[in-house]
Order: C-alpha cells, then structure tokens, then sequence
C-alpha cells in the first residue's frame, strides 16, 4: 500500500469525516489487522488537537470463537464495564470512527440464535449510545480498510498480496483519495454535487415514491410528512457540519413505516452478521414484510427480520445513480459502506430523526405517530439497477419522473 496515501486517507477522515474539534476525544473502533490506518488517524488526530484518542480493538476470528464456543450465559450478559464505557462517550460527545474491514460469510457455520440472542442483548443495553449516535449527537464515520478475507473474496482470481493492493486502490478511489489531488477540497466538491439533488428533491415535497424495474420490483413507498431529504454532509447536534460516510453517493429520506406496499427484488449480497445473505426479495404490506426468500442464508434473514417489530418495517430509502462512480468500477464489494453507493438502497430498522422536520426535538412517541420506525438494527440493502424507474407522486396527485433507467432524471 501507497503509505503517502494511507497519510491523506487518514486526513480526509479526521478532517472531512468527523471534522475533529480541538480537545475532543475521538474514538476508533477498528479491527486488529487495521493497524496501519488506525495509528495515521490517531496520529492526525493528536495533531489536530485531540484530547484523547480511544482506539478499541476487534477481531471477527475470535468473535467467531466466542459464538461457538461460549455458553449461552455469557452469550447472553452484557458486562457492565462497555455499558459504561458507551455511557462515557455519550456523556463527553466524542466524535467516533468505525473501520469497517468485514469477513464476508466468515459466521456461515455460526448458530443463527445466538447471534439474534446476542445482538438483542447488546442493543437493549446500548440503545441509549444507538439512539444519541442515529440522531447525530456527536460526529461519526465509516470508512474502510482491506484485510486479506475480504479482499479475496472481492478479488478471488489474484494472489492474496495482489487482491489487498486492489482493494486498497478502489477504495481510495471511491473516496477521491489520489497521489496528485487535496481529498479534503475534493470531497467539498462532491459534498456540493450532492447537496443539488437534495435541495430538488425538497422542493418536490413528494407524497410517495414508485419503484419498478424488470427483476420483479415493484414497489410504492410513502414518504413521511415533513420529510427531509440528506446525504453527503450533516450537521451534529453540538453543531459540527462532517460527513458520516465515506465514500457516499446517496440521498436518503425517512419512508412511512405503515405505508410500503409491494416487492422488492435485491440486487446484491447483504453481508449480515457475518452470514452472506444472497438472491433474497421482500414482500411489504402495510409497511410490514410479509413473505421473503432468499437463496442462501435464509435463516439469516428471518433472524433480521424477527429481531425486533422494527426491524421487519424501513427505517431508509437511498436513492443513486447507476451512472455514478461506484458503480461504473463494476465491483461487488461484500460491504454495505460501498455496495450501498453504488445502487439505490432501503434500509430495515431503525429511522434516522434528522429525515423528518424538527426530528431530533420531538419525543419518540410523537416520532411514531408520524410514521417513523423504531428499532435496535438499521441494516441496508441494495435493489438499484440499469433499469430502474422511479415516479414520485405529489400531494395533489401529480406524477414526477425522478429516474429514468437507472439514472436521476434532474
């Protein structure tokens, strides 16, 4: 890997992506093979101010073990020590980096019960960190960094050594990161490219959105009112614009949780808890799935959908262009971060309140009379293709064209 590279990678995330205040504390959650990238952005951090840099290691082998192995009682307990550590990162909002490095299919063998038993467990101890984090209250970022698993599985017919070098080349170039160029000035660019459509799609206020293309999606989905379209930059609750994902393509909004009627046709794999879900369709009525399928890792899906009643209404509706720049490199990557911008996405769980006017202000109780969707997981999924048409609907009944094969159509 370019370590001149690595350098301004780690930049763009400290500067663009959390926007790093002088004495606040910055947390990186990181795998252990990821070392390199996370002492750059430490590094960048302290010089950029930082109080303290908490960097907390995790490793998806030994979770692994821990799944198979751990009994039940262990599964199931939340100690109070990380309870209490996500309470200190609440209290002291502290911006967080998370380095997404997964290891596609690595829990394939994995009792699907233990993983919902375990991830119920977490969420309900931590909802508290979930909610501050969903309702920007402090600065946060995904990026990602290769490891030799995933790399391979994205790029199966070179050598481990060569696949990791590929990898590291398209993420730089999915996130404007060149030998030649400013990423921070770059990305302000692509922040502004982005802002357009969401200022056009505001101004339609549309009442719905359809979705239809030949794989058999055939989808209406009701906005909820006042909705607000984002993507690209946000703003924290302490008032810090950054940018939560890097890269992103997308503008999302807050769907109706009670009005999604119709199928929806996945395009790509959903990498869930470490189970690689694939061929997979929904079915929705009244905002509820109602019948799915997949071809493998079915199990998987139901667990994700019978997680909690939230998890099996949306929480998100991305749109992106099949002519953007993810997209074009004609790469699956087995990463939501990635596969996500390269085709319009829903989201499964949790609604984010900044998608609806004054969102983080009301009570969540006058949230969800307004249509927005409650849950401990958020867990997108991808259904954008070459030919997907998209029509909105406004309130007075008027069609907008919104995409037309596969692209926006303003």
């Amino acid at each position: 890997m370019n370590k001149q590279l690595i350098k301004k990678f780690a930049r763009l995330a400290i500067k663009s992506g959390v926007n790093l205040q002088k004495d606040q504390i910055l947390v990186i959650n990181t795998p252990v093979n990821c070392i390199e990238l996370t002492q750059e952005i430490a590094l960048c951090a302290y010089e950029e101010g930082a109080s303290y840099v908490m960097v907390k290691y995790n490793d998806d082998i030994i979770n692994k073990y821990f799944f198979t192995y751990a009994p039940m009682e262990s599964i199931k307990e939340i100690p109070d020590y990380a309870v209490q550590q996500m309470k200190y990162i609440v209290d002291n909002k502290a911006a967080v980096i998370n380095i997404s490095a997964p290891t596609p299919g690595l829990f394939k063998d994995v009792d699907p019960e233990k993983l919902m038993i375990h991830s119920k467990a977490t969420k309900e101890k931590l909802t508290f960190y979930r909610k501050f984090m969903m309702s920007n209250g402090s600065q946060w970022l995904v990026i990602a960094a290769p490891t030799a698993s995933w790399a391979s599985k994205v790029f199966p017919d070179v050598h481990e050594k060569e696949a990791i070098e590929k990898l590291w080349a398209a993420i730089f170039e999915a996130c404007h990161v060149r030998i030649e160029n400013n990423p921070v000035e770059e990305w302000q660019e692509h922040m502004e490219k982005l802002a357009f459509h969401n200022k056009k799609l505001n101004e339609l206020n549309l009442d719905s959105l359809h979705f239809k293309n030949g794989l058999g999606t055939d989808l209406d989905v009701k906005l909820v009112e006042n909705h607000i379209w984002a993507g690209g930059d946000e703003i924290s609750q302490t008032g810090i614009k950054f940018s939560p994902n890097i890269p992103t393509e997308e503008a999302f909004c807050m769907p109706h949780s009670h009005n999604v009627n119709g199928k929806v046709v996945a395009t790509r794999p959903l990498n869930y808890q470490g189970k690689l879900i694939e061929n997979f369709s929904l079915e929705f009525k009244d905002g509820k799935v109602v019948k799915y399928k997949a071809e493998k890792e079915q199990e998987a899906l139901k667990s994700l959908l019978e997680l909690d009643e939230g998890s099996s209404r949306l929480g998100e509706v991305a749109l992106i262009s099949d002519n953007s720049p993810i997209s074009n490199m004609g790469i699956l990557f087995y990463n939501t971060l990635f596969d996500e911008n390269a085709s319009c996405h829903l989201a499964l769980g949790d609604a984010y309140t900044m998608n609806i006017k004054d969102g983080n202000s009301l009570s969540e109780e006058e949230l969800m009379k307004k249509g927005y969707n409650k849950s401990m997981v958020h867990v997108d999924f991808m259904f954008g293709s070459p030919d997907m048409e998209i029509v909105g609907t406004k309130k007075d009944g008027t069609k907008v064209q919104i995409f037309k094969n596969g692209n926006f159509a303003f």
